[in-house]
This record gives C-alpha cells, structure tokens and sequence, in this order.
C-alpha cells in the first residue's frame, strides 16, 4: 500500500478530494476511482464550467452495477455552440 492525495480536475486543476489515502500497491495511472460524496462534483451540482462533462452515475446493488446515467461527452457540450 502507499499514502497519496486523491486529487483531480473536477472543477479547477488544483482540486483536492481526499489526502492521505492509503491505496493498494498494484493501483496505476488510469485506474478508476469510486468517490462516494464530493460535494458540488455530483451530478446533481454539476454544470460545465471550465469545458468539463458531467460525471457519469452508476447504481449498485448486491453485487451488480448498472450505468443510471451515461458521462456527458465533449460532444453533448458543445451540441448548442454556434
């Protein structure tokens, strides 16, 4: 395991989630992180300031997992631009 800082563009670049999470040793650059409570970085709170889509939403239950809502692509942001 090694400590780190769960940090992330969510809504300005220096955005820091979580410090001194202990994560596994076999975690790398790329891998998904489950987040359960940001703040205003919810869907619910979120717009597309700065460019950036809205989060994806998935629900699980006993085991399962299922896609609620699908994550907003550059393309359904700029879909209005002129």
């Amino acid at each position: 395991n090694f400590e780190c800082s769960v940090v992330g563009r969510c809504c300005e670049s220096g955005d820091i989630i979580q410090e001194h999470v202990m994560l596994p040793s076999s975690t790398q650059r790329g891998d998904v992180i489950a987040v359960l409570t940001t703040g205003a970085y919810n869907y619910s709170m979120a717009s597309n300031y700065n460019r950036i889509g809205r989060p994806p939403v998935v629900m699980l239950d006993n085991g399962t997992d299922y896609m609620a809502v699908k994550r907003e692509s550059l393309e359904d942001i700029a879909r209005n631009d002129i």
